[in-house]
């Protein structure tokens, strides 16, 4: 199964809607390509949805879905998926920085399997053959011809076979495609935790969508807080009920010592530097595990109204 042939799929639907997702598409000189979800276009949930979609390898199903008002008035974001480690960790996983003068993105999809340069990467043999390489960037703004050209570098690919999905996290698009990772994100903690994921069978997660936030700093906040305090993760697993008993408790985003704040204020607290903040932060409120094995269940962690209520500036009319 090649990720980017599926992801090049989701592409050309997309593509085939665009006046009605509001989204929008070019070509630089050097002919790479540039599909504008959220930073010069309007976009929207239905553009959300698909880019969602092509960064998970197209290997998941993204919805809108009525939302746990008890937790969060607005609607919520629904993933489920077959393929967890394909279309989480050889695809969605943002593990790629890029950058060219003032330019900076966070790289996605399934670009990263053609690359090849992860510890997830290697220990699951997660590759790509076909020579064409599908991103997602999380950006400001849309990047020119230095940057897709050193994509189609380290993917080792012709430039004119790269497409990038673009869309900054205060689009309403770019929200919707950083809360898609509610699965992504129990899986990645799974792996730094050593837990074999190919014993993972299927995935559902769910999240609430924050209001789109007015610069980039709340716009990270209220998307991984959406997250870390209120995102529900279901696992459905092969293993011994022994091993989700020890390794559970690790799971959750409120076993991590910077757990209990607004992500956005944790971020200030160090310097507005990501790679400060305690990776183990980075996972849902709550992981339930689903064992075929025994046919028990067990769930970790909680969901978190107050640090989340006061992250998205809910006022009361």
């Amino acid at each position: 199964m090649s990720l980017n042939q599926s992801a090049a799929r989701a592409c050309t639907q997309a593509l085939v809607e665009s006046e009605a997702l509001r989204i929008d598409s070019h070509t630089l000189a050097n002919g790479g390509r540039v599909i504008d979800f959220g930073c010069r276009t309007l976009g929207g949930l239905q553009a959300g949805k698909w880019l969602a979609k092509i960064c998970l390898a197209n290997l998941a199903e993204v919805e809108i879905v009525s939302s746990d008002s008890a937790l969060w008035p607005g609607p919520f974001l629904q993933v489920t998926t077959d393929a967890p480690l394909a279309a989480c960790m050889g695809s969605q996983y943002a593990g790629w920085k890029l950058a060219s003068g003032d330019f900076f993105a966070m790289g996605s999809g399934p670009m990263r399997a053609k690359r090849g340069r992860e510890a997830v990467l290697d220990r699951y043999a997660l590759r790509d053959q076909e020579p064409i390489a599908i991103g997602v960037l999380e950006c400001d703004a849309l990047p020119g011809e230095e940057i897709l050209a050193t994509i189609a570098q380290e993917c080792g690919v012709d430039v004119a076979s790269v497409c990038v999905c673009v869309a900054p996290t205060t689009s309403l698009a770019g929200v919707i495609q950083v809360v898609a990772r509610s699965i992504e994100t129990a899986m990645h903690k799974l792996f730094e935790c050593g837990f074999d994921l190919t014993d993972v069978r299927s995935g559902y997660g769910s999240a609430p969508i924050p209001p789109i936030a007015k610069d980039f700093v709340q716009g990270i906040g209220r998307t991984n807080d959406a997250i870390l305090y209120g995102g529900h993760v279901t696992l459905w697993v092969d293993t011994e009920d022994e091993m989700l008993k020890e390794i559970g408790p690790r799971i959750p985003s409120s076993a991590s010592r910077d757990y209990g704040k607004p992500f956005a204020q944790v971020f200030k607290e160090y310097g507005y530097d990501f790679y400060q903040v305690d990776p183990g932060l980075f996972a849902p409120a709550i992981v339930t595990f689903v064992n075929h094995r025994s046919g028990n269940s067990f769930r970790f962690g909680k969901a978190n109204a107050t640090v989340l209520r006061s992250s998205f500036g809910e006022a009361q009319g």
